[in-house]
Order: C-alpha cells, then structure tokens, then sequence
C-alpha cells in the first residue's frame, strides 16, 4: 500500500514539473514569435500603395505617403501626403496593433482625402498581417484597411539630419509665423558626426551640442552672439528649441522637430 501511495506522489509531482516546463516553454515560444513578427515591420519605412480597397498614387500633393514604427521608443511617424503624423503604438500577441494618435501639424493642402482616410485607419485597425514586402493594417477579419510596401532605405536617418534646414513652421505664439520673421527666416545647420549644430536665429548666429538615439533628439546649451534684435521671434526660436524631444523626416526635405506627441517646429532643406 504504501509502495501504491509513493508511486502515485512521484507521477504528480513528474506530471507537475512537466507541465511547468510545458507552460515556460510555451511563454518563451510566444515572446520569440512576438520578438520575430515585430521585427518584421518595425524599423522600417512603409509606403502607401492602397486605402479602403483603392490604390494610392505615388504621390500625394507631390508627397509620398509612408508608414514607420519606431521600435525604441514605440513611436510612429507618417504622412498622408500633407501633414506629418505620429503618436504611439503598442504590438501584443497575435499580430495585433494598436495606435494611439499624437502630433499632426496643421497645413492645408489640396488633397486631404488620403490623409484624412489614413488617420481613421490608425482609430481602427486591430491588426496586422504580412506577406513579402507587403504590410496589411487591418480590422478583425476584414478586408485591409491600408496596404504599404516595404521601401528599401540606404544609409542611416541620423545622417539624413546633415546639412541646412530653414524654419518655416513653429507653434505656440499667438503672433503670425510672418510677423515673428519679417525679415529672415531662423535657420539650423547639423553636424551629425560631431554632434553640434549652428545657424541664425532671424537675428544672432548660434552653436550648441545635439544628442542622437534613434528618432529622440535633445540639443545642449546654446551660445549665441548678442545683437539686440527687434520683437520676439528669436527667444520664441530658442525656447521652443529646448522642448524638443523627437524628430520626423519627410521625402528628404521636411524636418519636424516635435514635444511630446506635437510638431512644434517645421523646417525645410536649403
């Protein structure tokens, strides 16, 4: 009898640990998935090639319209030909997706049918699936919502920074952008490599050190020459320059510098 009892303690406790093993193994199975399919489209740019079942131009009020997914800070970027958008997003188990919607500047274009149609797509989809070059963003078992294809990128957006960008967007002031600028436009120049940056103010030159990581941006202090300047737009410049955190490039030639979920400052390449 107690030969029956002992044997009978050692199958559980045999059918227990194997059953832990099984849970742990099944946990490690599904993180590994999870790692893998979130690789598949995040750190990447997407362009988008079809809306609600129709295709999508090339370009959009002369504006390719993409996708990207930031892994390191869970961020994303995009534009539907007009405006630049972005906010968070959040990848779980099963290929869902959710977006939470942030920052969008707030220009008028011509075409505002694209964009408009892909911010209700980022409200609505639930999930994503994935076939060679192509992502679907899509809701439950739906057609796709949005279509994009994978755009190879060489080099790195570090180095997309290089070069002359002059302002010609910044938000807070109740003062028009022309009536801040009259006379000249603030301009800021990178130096990746060395991480520094330099540039005019509308009025003084100025230098200061950037720090980079991955799409987050901080700049360090800033020394100026001291011209007494007319109005307010060069403190409004460099004010606005301490709160940023984040930036976006568009098709080359657009900067947004952003806080938080806001485009506070557009720029332009020179």
């Amino acid at each position: 009898m107690k030969t029956n009892i002992l044997a009978i303690m050692i199958a559980s406790s045999l059918a227990l640990s194997s059953c832990g093993l099984f849970k742990k193994g099944t946990q490690d199975m599904g993180n590994q998935q999870k790692t893998e399919t979130s690789a598949t489209i995040t750190g990447k740019k997407w362009k988008l090639i079809e809306l609600n079942g129709k295709p999508v131009g090339d370009k959009i009020n002369g504006k390719e319209p993409f996708l990207e997914l930031d892994p390191s800070e869970n961020r994303y970027s995009a534009s539907g030909g007009c405006n630049g958008l972005g906010g968070t997003f959040t990848l779980s188990d099963n290929m869902r997706i959710k977006f939470s919607q942030g920052m969008s500047t707030m220009m008028a274009c011509e075409d505002m049918s694209i964009e408009q149609g892909l911010s209700k797509v980022f409200t609505t989809v639930d999930n994503y699936t994935v076939s060679g070059n192509i992502l679907s963003l899509n809701k439950a078992r739906m057609a796709p919502l949005a279509k994009f294809q994978e755009i190879k990128q060489d080099g790195s957006k570090e180095q997309a920074l290089n070069g002359t960008w002059e302002l010609n967007y910044i938000s807070g002031p109740r003062i028009a952008f022309e009536g801040l600028y009259p006379n000249k436009k603030p301009t800021i120049t990178f130096d990746v490599s060395n991480k520094k940056i330099n540039g005019n103010s509308s009025c003084n030159n100025y230098n200061g050190s950037l720090k980079l990581n991955g799409h987050s941006i901080n700049f360090g202090p800033i020394a100026s020459t001291k011209m007494a300047c007319e109005g307010s737009g060069e403190s409004v410049f460099f004010k606005t320059l301490e709160t940023v955190t984040t930036y976006d490039i568009q098709d080359n030639n657009t900067l947004h510098l952003i806080m938080g979920d806001i485009a506070v400052m557009r720029f332009t390449k020179k």
